[in-house]
């Protein structure tokens, strides 16, 4: 006994099938980002995403000459104790950006010693909440924080971030450095 659909009926399987075609690419991607299955580790970000931090410009801190250029990134960290330790660290994660060092600027929060080169040291006014010993942020040429570290991160992960938005945000070709 053969099965004969109607003409109808194949018309409606054309459609379903390519509703199906159309939409189900957009409930697999969705159930990947959701539940984080099957994202290639090395595309995702060691910090931690934070829109809501304000922006650069509005953080209450007290810096004695905050000059940054229009495309230069900031690699801005919170240090009370050990801080020539921590200065150090960022210092060499600096230097082992190579060609691409010259778009980073470091910022510091506290301390008592004298700035490192490429880098600026301030002190907050008052602290904010968000701010925590240790803390790291990763802030774009608009001021926007990028991405948020906890104390004391890995300084590899870091470099491996930095590396990959300095590489998919390339400096305008115009650019002119002061």
């Amino acid at each position: 006994m053969t099965m004969h659909l109607s003409h109808a009926g194949r018309q409606r399987l054309k459609l379903l099938a390519l509703i199906g075609v159309f939409i189900g690419p957009l409930i697999v991607a969705w159930s990947m980002v959701e539940w984080r299955v099957g994202i290639p580790d090395e595309r995702v970000a060691h910090g931690q995403l934070m829109p809501a931090l304000p922006n650069l410009q509005a953080w209450p801190m007290q810096a004695s000459s905050l000059s940054l250029g229009p495309f230069d990134w900031v690699l801005a960290y919170d240090c009370v104790m050990d801080c020539p330790a921590i200065a150090d660290r960022w210092w060499r994660l600096h230097r082992a950006l190579g060609r691409e060092a010259p778009r980073l600027t470091r910022l510091r929060f506290g301390g008592q010693t004298s700035a490192l080169p490429g880098e600026i040291v301030a002190q907050w006014r008052a602290r904010p909440g968000w701010s925590h010993e240790g803390s790291l942020w990763l802030i774009d040429p608009e001021g926007q924080v990028v991405l948020s570290y906890r104390p004391y991160h890995e300084a590899e992960e870091v470099l491996e971030d930095l590396r990959h938005l300095l590489k998919m945000n390339p400096q305008p070709a115009l650019a002119i450095r002061e």
